[in-house]
């Protein structure tokens, strides 16, 4: 999308076409938010970014955890669990070079933060602690790594827009994923600092994008995943969320009330993800009175908050449900 997205944005909102994509990369969504935002909103037309896996899942989650909820939704940590089959994982490499151009661009994507010039998100209840970078969890049995997808922005321009637009509670936003045991967790921190070591130069990121299957230990690469891997691949998606009981104040004492979701689908990238974008379409098409009222450029929680697309993705195999009912 870094390459190839804006000239597909500029057409449709020119031509007064409403669009979506399934960008995973926080500056291309967010440049254009700064760039289309106006003159789609004149067109009438609506631009939604991140309608595939994983944003889609995530800030549909926390969307669908807080409606649980009775009472008022806070904070909300979601933990991601890829399982594969004997084959193994296959990712195409694509995805890893956004990656590589994403991490390797992040101070203009700060400098495009600071042009759009966002008002910051009132924090509401309790203060939802940062874990570290590497962390244990009880409740997976697993070691687990911030999440360091586009989850995080995007699910943040969505509680943004709620809150300023529908004067919604806004919901406090962590993502994680699991990564399994010590093995795992030496493998990748290994990689990742090899990775992280070669982004920062031209030479290392032409290394990167040149070999992906070695640098990634086979599982990216320029084939992507065979049918067996995606035959053997699905998601899982778990959501802790907290918050208050109705009638309590959730600016006065901690949280008095939790709650499990999940969503769960198969293989991410070719099977979960032309689901999402197609029943994203669909939103677009079917639920026009529940949109926003206005046209512009936004996140999938954004546009979608009041439309039927949960319910149209679970019937279609992205399945989301309550594990454990509020307890208080």
């Amino acid at each position: 999308y870094r390459f190839f997205g804006e000239p597909v944005v500029e057409a449709c909102v020119e031509n007064g076409a409403s669009c979506i994509d399934i960008s995973g990369e926080p500056q291309f969504l967010e440049g254009m938010y700064l760039k289309y935002n106006e003159k789609a909103a004149e067109k009438g037309v609506y631009v939604v970014g991140s309608c595939g896996f994983d944003s889609i899942p995530a800030d549909m989650g926390v969307l669908y955890t807080r409606d649980k909820l009775k009472g008022t939704l806070t904070a909300v940590e979601s933990f991601l669990s890829v399982k594969s089959g004997p084959e193994g994982l296959g990712v195409h490499d694509g995805t890893w070079k956004s990656a590589v151009y994403g991490l390797a661009d992040e101070a203009n994507l700060k400098k495009l933060r600071k042009q759009i010039g966002y008002a910051p998100v009132p924090v509401v209840g309790a203060k939802l602690k940062k874990r570290g970078f590497l962390f244990y969890s009880p409740e997976f049995k697993e070691y687990c790594i911030t999440f360091m997808g586009s989850d995080g922005s995007v699910v943040k321009r969505t509680q943004r827009y709620l809150h300023t637009e529908l004067q919604q509670t806004p919901v406090q936003y962590g993502a994680y994923v699991t990564v399994g045991g010590l093995g795992s967790v030496i493998k990748l921190m290994f990689m990742g600092m090899l990775f992280l070591l070669l982004v920062k130069f031209n030479f290392g990121r032409k290394l990167l994008t040149k070999y992906p299957e070695f640098f990634s230990a086979g599982c990216f690469s320029r084939k992507g995943p065979t049918q067996k891997q995606m035959d053997g691949t699905s998601f899982t998606m778990t959501f802790f969320g907290e918050g208050y009981t109705e009638g309590q104040d959730p600016q006065n004492g901690k949280p008095n009330v939790k709650i499990c979701t999940e969503v769960k689908g198969p293989e991410p990238g070719y099977i979960a993800t032309p689901i999402a974008m197609v029943q994203a379409g669909l939103s677009l098409l079917e639920d026009t009175a529940s949109l926003p009222k206005r046209g512009g450029v936004y996140s999938p929680g954004a546009a979608f908050s009041k439309t039927k697309l949960i319910d149209r993705l679970t019937k279609r195999g992205v399945e989301f449900s309550v594990i454990s009912k509020p307890e208080v």
